[in-house]
């Protein structure tokens, strides 16, 4: 009996040739086909460096053309330009030399009030308070939010138990009416010298009231996160949780907690013009929303002056609106679904077109 091994047609310097003690029942690979591989991981890698160049290792965090996204940044930041530079060439907002109840002319391009101030200034004033007001809230709301959402999902225990405690006693209250029921108290009382019935207390009044839904969502996250591997790994290694915190579950966070600050700001604007039309707003500064309490208390609807009141009203509509559609899109970051939403309805379209059936659950025939 031969025991001499079979021979072998193929070199051992050829690419497709297999060693091992299964070479023998393996297909051989070719070289054409080694060396399409090679080109092709070679072109992959090739357009990865270019796009991690070109800042394409964001790119994935975001919804690609995202039309939402680019109309809610367009309007939002149209309407901060406007509330930075505005200020610089109005004339000054508090100046009654002007005649009453002017018509929008080119010399006051909105008009003029009742005591004769400009709306077009006083609208610039305005909005930099509003978007001060609601950029102040915003960022009080998102730091208590942390805390009381994402410090306890990650420590659990009772920590967790008084801390969801208290975030959903907080939840349940009515928001307006305790908002109101502080804001006349603190305005008025004593020893707070210029910081009573001023922008900044109105902000950190709806700061403090608007964290706690925020609160409940990141709690969830950061439960969900914190039985991760790499945070499992970063425990194992000593490293304190302060530190896992800010370095390994934050980061994670960001579309979500992105989503919940522009909540905030949304939040703090219409709160501010509700607060300020019920004649408890700020009384040093001008916002939008202590124009519409001036046109209100003005009577300007009965006298028809609908530049008095039409112009305020419409950038908190733009600016709400804008924000709702910036959240839209992280929205989509976070909730992959939603970013393919869209092309799904396209797909199901174009298949009914073709005459191909499209059941009920948005599958296909």
């Amino acid at each position: 009996m031969d025991d001499s091994q079979p021979t072998l047609d193929h070199d051992a310097s050829d690419p497709g040739y297999e060693t091992g003690d299964d070479a023998l029942f393996q297909a051989p690979v070719s070289a054409e086909a080694v060396r399409e591989a090679t080109r092709e991981a070679t072109a992959t890698a090739a357009i990865a460096a270019a796009r991690s160049s070109r800042g394409g290792r964001f790119r994935h965090i975001l919804p690609s053309r995202s039309g939402k996204l680019i109309a809610g940044v367009v309007i939002v930041g149209l309407i901060t330009l406007f509330g930075i530079f505005g200020p610089m060439i109005a004339q000054p907002p508090r100046d009654s030399d002007n005649p009453a109840l002017l018509p929008p002319s080119p010399e006051h391009w909105l008009g003029t009030t009742k005591l004769g101030y400009d709306v077009f200034s006083q609208l610039a004033w305005g909005t930099q308070g509003s978007l001060f007001i609601g950029i102040v809230a915003g960022i009080v709301a998102l730091v208590l939010a942390v805390v009381f959402g994402v410090f306890a999902g990650y420590f659990g225990g009772v920590l967790d138990e008084l801390l969801t405690l208290f975030t959903n006693i907080v939840l349940v209250i009515p928001g307006l009416p305790v908002v109101m029921v502080i804001a006349a108290y603190v305005q008025n009382a004593e020893g707070l010298g210029p910081l009573a019935r001023s922008s900044l207390l109105v902000a950190l009044i709806l700061g403090i009231t608007g964290w706690a839904g925020s609160a409940v969502v990141l709690r969830a996250q950061a439960r969900s996160l914190r039985t991760r591997e790499y945070v499992a790994a970063a425990r194992v290694a000593g490293e304190k949780p302060g530190r896992i915190i800010f370095v390994e579950i934050l980061p994670n966070l960001v579309p979500l907690l992105a989503a919940q600050f522009i909540f905030g700001v949304i939040f703090a604007v219409l709160g501010e013009a509700g607060l300020s039309y019920l004649g408890l707003g700020p009384t040093g500064s001008i916002t939008l929303g202590t124009m519409l309490n001036d046109a209100q208390t003005g009577q300007a609807v009965g006298t028809g002056a609908w530049w008095w009141f039409v112009p305020p009203g419409a950038i908190i509509a733009a600016l709400g609106a804008g924000l709702s559609l910036i959240n839209f899109a992280i929205d989509e970051v976070v909730n992959p679904k939603l970013r393919l939403a869209p092309e799904n309805a396209k797909r199901q379209r174009r298949a009914a077109k073709a005459g191909k059936g499209v059941a009920d659950t948005g599958a296909f025939a």
